[in-house]
Formats: structure tokens, C-alpha cells, sequence
């Protein structure tokens, strides 16, 4: 039985999750959910092309990220996400070179686009995984040549979908939408789906991410609060 915030597990419920993700920046925004997790990397291929819509893609990517990590540890719970970028229509994965990441930063400078990320669960027994979309407006600033300069001697942009990490600061989102989306995990919306009374596999030590959230981001999120309302978990 499990209640917002808190979870009565038997005793032989798994101590961990296995996350699908290499990404550094997953695993540490997934710690501020109170769980353990196991790490594995997948070679899924992240087929950009197939004839999908944004959302139903996002979700497809990180599906067969799931189910390519079940062979790991096939007894945890598995989450995978796959995060892509649209403009104007336009699917923005991870720049093949840095040429191309001059394009797309670009291309979104000073402009609005859509940052989506996928979520795929997949449940002990389970061989088809829960997936939802979450999708996130984002206003790029405007990119000078030098700021772009900067931001590509990080030598992160390569591995960002298009071109770019919010945490550097390069983009906004305003108070109502979720800003660790677009970092690549949507931590209040996938609190209000593991905290549903039908997920199997659970860790013990789930809680609700707002005040860690907001205390890493220094700013009040209005959406979180809504998201994680006891009343709210397990509607659509």
C-alpha cells in the first residue's frame, strides 16, 4: 500500500531501480526522489525518423530503452527517457558534429520551441512498459557567436538534444512549467506516476522532490505543488 510521500513495501519489494541512463545529470535529479538506483547503458537506437509525432516518439525512444535494459536486471523496475527537441515541427535529437550544433543553436536562438521527454516504466513481469510524455515550452536567449563559443568549450553540447543544457543557462521556462524536463527528467511528474498504488516495484523511500527541487533551482515551482497533491496521484 503507498500513500503520497511514503511507501508500505513488503519485505521483499527490490531495493532499487534500474535506471536506463548514463547520464550523469539523470541520476543525480533522480536522488532527489529519495531512491536508489541501479545504472545501465543501452545502445538502443535512437531512430529520429520513424513516422511518429513528437510526443509518440519521445515515448518509443525511451520504450526501447526500457526494454533493452530489462536483460540487466530483470527483476527491478526500469526507467528509461529519451528527451528531443522541436522547432517549428522540426525533431532536434544530439548534433552529429559540432557544425551541426552551430546550426541548431542557431536555428533556436531567441526563439521558442518545445523540449519533450519521454518515459517509459517497465514493471517487474511486465514486457510492455507505461510510457507518458511530458512536454515543456522553452524560450532560447538570444546567442551571440561568443556565447556560443563558450558553450561549445564545454564540450557538452554534443551529447544534448538540440545542442544545449538548460542548466547552463542559455534558455528559460517559465514558473508553471517544469524546468528538470528540459534538463531530461520530469521530477514531479514521474513522482505522481510512482506513486501510484498500481506501479509494481517501487523502492521504499519515494517521497515528493518540491522542496529539493526548488532548493537546487533557488526558485518556487508553481506546477510542482500541483502535480504532487495527495488528491491529484493516480487520475488522469
Amino acid at each position: 500500500m503507498r500513500a503520497a510521500g511514503a511507501i508500505i513495501a513488503p519485505m521483499n519489494q527490490p531495493a532499487a531501480i534500474l535506471l536506463a541512463s548514463g547520464s550523469p545529470r539523470r541520476r543525480r535529479l533522480i536522488e532527489l526522489l529519495g531512491l536508489a538506483v541501479e545504472l545501465t547503458v543501452t545502445d538502443a537506437d535512437e531512430d529520429l525518423s520513424l513516422p511518429l509525432d513528437p510526443e509518440d516518439l519521445a515515448c518509443a525512444l525511451a520504450a526501447a530503452k526500457a526494454i533493452e535494459a530489462r536483460s540487466a536486471r530483470g527483476e527491478l523496475l526500469v526507467l528509461a527517457f529519451d528527451t528531443i527537441v522541436v522547432l517549428d515541427g522540426r525533431v532536434l535529437g544530439k548534433p552529429a558534429d559540432l557544425d551541426d550544433a552551430w546550426r541548431m543553436l542557431e536555428s533556436l536562438s531567441g526563439r521558442t520551441h518545445d523540449v519533450i521527454t519521454g518515459v517509459a516504466l517497465l514493471e517487474p513481469g511486465e514486457e510492455v512498459p507505461r510510457t507518458f510524455p511530458v512536454t515543456t515550452p522553452v524560450l532560447m536567449r538570444r546567442l551571440t557567436g561568443d556565447a556560443i563559443e563558450a558553450w561549445a568549450a564545454t564540450e557538452e553540447l554534443l551529447g544534448c538534444a538540440g545542442a544545449y543544457n538548460i542548466e547552463h543557462h542559455l534558455a528559460h521556462v517559465g514558473p508553471g512549467e517544469c524546468f528538470q524536463n528540459v534538463a531530461g527528467l520530469p521530477l514531479c511528474h514521474l513522482y505522481r506516476e510512482l506513486a501510484r498504488e498500481d506501479v509494481r516495484g517501487v523502492p521504499v523511500g519515494l517521497r515528493p522532490p518540491l522542496a529539493a527541487c526548488d532548493a537546487v533551482l533557488g526558485r518556487t515551482c508553481a506546477l510542482g505543488p500541483v502535480l504532487c497533491t495527495p488528491h491529484t496521484i493516480g487520475t488522469d
